[in-house]
């Protein structure tokens, strides 16, 4: 777990009992690939941290299956609208490449709250750089060309081309597997 606490310490410097109290309130997964971490319709209770392997958030819009996010190693995934709102969510997570993961209990960690302000502040930044994630995600979509958003998404992820189907891809990208195709055939 020294992958997470190095994590955490980017945003923030933990005491030691901090520490120990989020490593008390977190246990590792192991799942295989496309295994359904979090079904759609259920309530988010969990924040993972990802280890190894990738995840991505997903939903249906007019039976087309979407991917809204991926998540690789060293990078939280959770569906925070569900988790905040304790509302069933209409997206899932999905493992897509074979993935080891750290659970993080959300009713166990927001009771830490109160006494450990230290974790409180950490996960606030955490949280705040995900909204930030999102609205720039958002951005994108709606003044970037198609181009624009591969070529970026190459550039933040380099081998996403060899660890992610290409469905994923186009899905994630907003665009259809023979337009990513042809923007493929374009940019090399």
């Amino acid at each position: 777990m020294q992958e997470l606490l190095s994590y955490f310490h980017n945003f923030q410097i933990l005491s030691k009992d901090s520490q120990a109290q989020l490593l008390a309130i977190s246990h590792l997964l192991h799942l295989k690939k496309n295994e359904i971490l979090q079904p759609i319709g259920h309530t988010c209770k969990t924040i993972y941290f990802v280890q190894k392997g990738i995840a991505r958030i997903f939903y249906y819009k007019d039976g087309i299956d979407i991917t809204e996010c991926f998540a690789f190693e060293n990078q939280i995934i959770a569906r925070v609208e569900s988790l905040f709102t304790q509302r069933p969510s209409q997206k899932g997570i999905q493992i897509i490449e074979a993935a080891e993961l750290v659970a993080i209990n959300a009713t166990a960690l927001f009771k830490l709250y109160d006494e450990y302000h230290d974790i409180e502040r950490l996960f606030r930044k955490i949280f705040e750089q995900g909204y930030v994630d999102t609205v720039n995600r958002l951005e994108s979509l709606q003044f970037h060309t198609a181009e624009e958003r591969y070529v970026h998404l190459l550039k933040e992820m380099p081998d996403v081309l060899q660890r992610v189907s290409l469905k994923y891809i186009a899905a994630y990208l907003g665009i259809t597997q023979v337009s990513l195709s042809r923007i493929r055939a374009g940019v090399r």
